[in-house]
């Protein structure tokens, strides 16, 4: 083999050095590349309390495994030889374009994740053309985050408490706010069996404890931005200072019932989802009620352990009440890959909670825009592989479940 000593015109290409990040930011998430990466980033930044309220799910937390699991064992179906030049993952939504797939899943106390919260959220939200919505349990007022996302597409969630009058405050409050959907969670009579946050003592506003000290002191950055800015303001109440279970238990009401969902489909005057449905009869009496969608959750496995997931739900609940409601899912969304397969399913729409979060706590509003730029690109990618152009060209023949032996 003869050698040579390769001259400066060879190194050249090989030699062009990119310019340093200088933001640490930045750096951070550029480095992210998946969902999984912002989490561990998200991990490393955020104190263990608050990290454990976003990851953990109720008791053995055998329903967020199996949901994440499902989605695990689905296996796609490519064609061939198709023009994918150009892919659009555009969808119709309650009656208006969105530009993705996908929305972001309301979520309590997120300031506590990181003192941007909601209105990281939904300017996000606002600049990639998709939905946010807000929870009655958000730390940002409902008039707070209309005024930071103003051509936003905003969502309220709302709880049903013991104060019927205090929740349809906020109902109007919304409205006159100019948000169009209302969500109404109904899978919560009584808070789930969150063992992180009793083992972690979790309370609204976190306590200064020594354990809390202590786990703070790799994690300066987030003390810092949390005791330097605005108190948390909800976007239902002003202060709490027991524990989350207590919280939720001391406000909602476990009496609600389907006359109850009728009658607030009466005082609200945008779009009705119903967040929550967990069989394929209670999605037909939520359909005859005459609301606009059905949500297929589990609470991201928070509330009841091993309650069914989701994704298995699909294809039926599609099938029994897909002409008359849209079909949502939310639990267990952690790539974009997993928005496509809820899409060829029969999902109309799918909300993601924890990835957004994970994104918020790696870094603030760039972290969910980050978040947003994972998703969407392993959407369009999944979408080009499989051979379609569009959203409406999935059906159930491009998936299908392995099933284990």
């Amino acid at each position: 083999m003869k050698r040579r000593m390769p001259s400066p015109h060879d190194l050249a290409p090989l030699l062009q050095f990119r310019s340093p990040e200088l933001n640490a930011t930045s750096r951070r998430l550029q480095r992210c590349h998946t969902i999984a990466d912002l989490r561990v980033v998200a991990k490393r930044r955020t104190p263990r309390a608050a990290f454990d309220y976003t990851d953990g799910s109720a008791d053995g937390e055998v329903t967020l495994a199996r949901a994440r699991q499902a989605f695990a064992d689905i296996t796609f179906h490519p064609a061939i030889l198709r023009d994918v030049s150009k892919v659009d993952p555009s969808v119709d939504v309650l009656g208006r374009s969105c530009a993705l797939p996908f929305g972001i899943a309301p979520t309590g106390f997120t300031r506590m994740m990181q003192t941007e919260g909601e209105v990281a959220g939904a300017t996000a939200a606002e600049a990639a053309g998709i939905p946010f919505s807000l929870s009655t349990m958000g730390t940002t007022s409902i008039e707070d985050v209309a005024a930071a996302a103003p051509h936003g597409r905003n969502w309220f969630q709302l709880y049903m408490w013991k104060d019927r009058d205090r929740s349809m405050a906020l109902v109007e409050r919304a409205a006159a706010a100019g948000y169009d959907t209302l969500l109404v969670t109904v899978d919560v009579p009584v808070a789930g069996n969150r063992l992180r946050d009793v083992r972690n003592g979790m309370t609204i506003p976190p306590t200064l404890t020594p354990r809390t000290v202590v786990n703070a002191i790799p994690r300066p950055a987030w003390w810092v931005n949390f005791l330097t800015t605005e108190p948390l303001a909800f976007a239902s109440l002003d202060r709490w200072s027991g524990t989350v279970a207590e919280l939720l238990n001391t406000m909602f009401d476990p009496s609600v019932t389907y006359e109850d969902l009728a009658w607030i489909k009466t005082q609200w005057p945008g779009k009705l989802v119903v967040k929550g449905v967990q069989s394929v009869d209670d999605a037909r009496r939520c359909a005859d009620v005459g609301v606009d969608a059905v949500l297929l959750s589990n609470h991201g496995g928070r509330q009841l352990d091993r309650a069914p997931v989701p994704f298995h739900l699909l294809p039926d609940v599609v099938r029994e009440v897909g002409a008359d409601v849209e079909v949502h899912l939310d639990t267990g969304i952690t790539s974009g890959q997993d928005v496509v397969a809820a899409l060829a399913y029969g999902a109309r729409f799918t909300l993601v909670g924890r990835a957004y979060l994970y994104g918020l706590m790696a870094g603030g509003r760039a972290g969910v825009d980050r978040a947003i730029q994972i998703l969407s690109s392993e959407i369009v990618r999944t979408m080009a592989l499989l051979g379609v152009q569009s959203v409406d060209e999935l059906t159930p023949a491009h998936v299908s479940r392995w099933r284990r032996r």
